[in-house]
C-alpha cells in the first residue's frame, strides 16, 4: 500500500471524529451559545444532510481538477470551518460551518476512494477501500471518546480545534506524496458528466448503491440506539455506555480489516454468509439484549458483521464503476449516508411508537432483512438475463 493512503486514512478519521462528537458535546454547546440541546441537535442533522449533498455534487464539480488539487481543497475548507467554528459565539454561523465542513468531507472522501484505487493494482481496490474507512471505524474506537474527554476538560471548543489539527499531517502527505499532476481528473476525451451518471444508472451499480444505503441504514439505527439499550434493558450502568460504543466501534475496525483481506478475492461469499450473518445477529440481540453478557459479545460481533459488508459493498461499487470513475465514490459515499440519516429515523419512529428500546434492533434486522431480499431479487434477475443472452458486464445486475 503507498504511504500516502494511511494519511488520507488519518484524514478520515478526522473527518469521521467531526462527525460522530457531537453526541457527548451538545449539552455544553447549548448552555455556552444559550440554545435549547434541541437546536444544538440541528448541528447533527446538518452535517448529515450537508454529506448526503456534498458527496456527488462535489465529486461532479471537482471533475475538471486534478486529484492533488481537489484533495487539498476539500481539507483546507474542512480544517478552515473547523477553526471558525471554535472561535464564533453564534448559533448560525457553528451551523453553517457544520454543513460546510460536512460538504467538504463529503467532497473529500468521494475524490480519495478514487485516489487510492487509483495508486493501487487493478484488484486491491477492496484493500485500497479498507485503509480508507477504517479511520472512521477508528473515530468511533477512539475519536468520539478522545472527543468528550476533551469538552469535559476545556469546553467543546477543544474538541474542534483538536480536529482541525489533526487534518494537518494529512494535508502535508497530500502535498509531498500525491503527485502534483496539473490536468483534470477526466477531460473532455472522457465520458464528462453526463456519461458517467448514464454509467451510474446501470442495474448493478444502482442496486449495490441501494444495499450500501440499507445495511448502513441497518447499522446506524442500532448503533444510535446503544445507550439506552443497554442502560435501560440489558441493565448495565450508564458509565459503561463509552465502552460498549468503543467496543462496537472495535468489532468495526476489526470488520474493515476482514473485509479489506476477502473483498478484492472472495466478495460474494463475504455478502452472502456476512448478511445472513448480520439478519441472524440483530435478531438475537433483539432476543437477549437483556443478558449482559450476550449483548457485549454480539455488540462487538455485530460491528465487525455490519463494517466488513459495508466495506465490501463500498469496494464492490468502485470495481463496477469502470464507466463513472469520478462519481462512483460520490455516489457511495451518499447512499452511505442516506442509510446513516434514515436508519436512526426509523429507529427513532419505532421508540415513538412505543415499541420499546429493543425496537431499533428489530428495525435493523428488518433493513438487513430487505437487503438480502433485493439482492436475491438482482441474482435472480441476472440468471434470467444470462439465459436469453449474455449481458454486458455493467449492465448485469449484482
Amino acid at each position: 500500500m503507498p504511504f500516502v493512503l494511511p494519511l488520507l486514512g488519518l484524514a478520515v478519521f478526522a473527518q469521521g471524529t467531526s462527525e460522530f462528537m457531537l453526541s457527548g458535546l451538545l449539552p455544553d454547546i447549548a448552555r455556552d451559545l444559550h440554545i435549547s440541546v434541541p437546536a444544538a441537535g440541528s448541528l447533527t442533522s446538518a452535517f448529515a444532510v450537508g454529506m448526503v449533498i456534498g458527496a456527488p455534487l462535489l465529486a461532479m464539480l471537482s471533475m475538471r481538477w486534478s486529484r492533488r488539487r481537489a484533495l487539498l481543497a476539500f481539507l483546507v475548507a474542512f480544517l478552515l470551518v473547523h477553526v471558525l467554528g471554535a472561535v464564533t459565539t453564534h448559533y448560525a454561523v457553528l451551523l453553517a460551518t457544520r454543513f460546510v465542513a460536512a460538504l467538504a468531507n463529503a467532497g473529500f472522501l468521494a475524490v480519495a476512494l478514487e485516489t487510492a484505487t487509483a495508486m493501487v493494482p487493478p484488484d486491491a481496490k477492496g484493500r485500497a477501500t479498507s485503509v480508507l474507512l477504517g479511520g472512521t471505524t477508528m473515530a468511533c474506537v477512539a475519536g468520539v471518546p478522545a472527543g468528550a474527554l476533551l469538552g469535559e476538560l476545556w469546553g467543546w471548543r477543544s474538541a474542534f480545534w483538536a480536529v482541525a489539527l489533526l487534518s494537518l499531517p494529512a494535508l502535508l502527505a497530500i502535498l509531498w506524496s500525491v503527485p502534483a499532476d496539473r490536468a483534470p481528473r477526466f477531460s473532455d476525451a472522457g465520458p464528462g458528466t453526463r456519461g458517467e451518471l448514464r454509467a451510474l444508472r446501470g442495474p448493478r451499480l444502482v442496486v449495490l448503491l441501494l444495499l450500501g444505503a440499507l445495511v448502513n441504514g441497518a447499522t446506524f439505527c442500532a448503533f444510535t440506539y446503544l445507550a439506552p439499550l443497554v442502560t435501560e434493558v440489558t441493565g448495565i450502568g450508564a458509565g459503561w455506555v463509552p465502552a460498549v460504543l468503543a467496543l462496537f466501534g472495535l468489532g468495526s475496525f476489526v470488520g474493515v480489516g476482514l473485509g479489506g483481506r476477502l473483498a478484492d478475492t472472495r466478495p460474494v461469499p463475504l455478502l452472502v454468509a456476512g448478511g445472513a450473518a448480520l439478519l441472524l445477529g440483530w435478531t438475537v440481540l433483539a432476543l437477549t439484549a437483556g443478558t449482559p453478557m450476550a449483548a457485549l459479545v454480539l455488540v462487538f460481533v455485530q460491528g465487525a458483521l455490519s463494517f466488513a459488508v459495508g466495506s465490501t459493498l463500498v469496494s464492490q461499487v468502485l470495481y463496477a464503476a469502470t464507466g463513472a470513475p469520478a462519481l462512483g465514490g460520490g455516489f457511495a459515499t451518499a447512499a452511505l449516508n442516506v442509510g446513516a440519516a434514515i436508519g436512526p429515523w426509523c429507529g427513532g419512529a419505532a421508540l415513538t411508537a412505543g415499541l420499546g428500546f429493543r425496537a431499533p434492533l428489530w428495525v435493523s434486522a428488518l433493513l438487513t432483512a430487505l437487503a438480502l431480499v433485493l439482492a436475491g431479487v438482482a441474482r435472480g434477475a441476472r440468471r434470467r438475463t444470462v439465459r436469453r443472452g449474455v449481458p454486458s458486464a455493467q449492465d448485469a445486475p449484482a
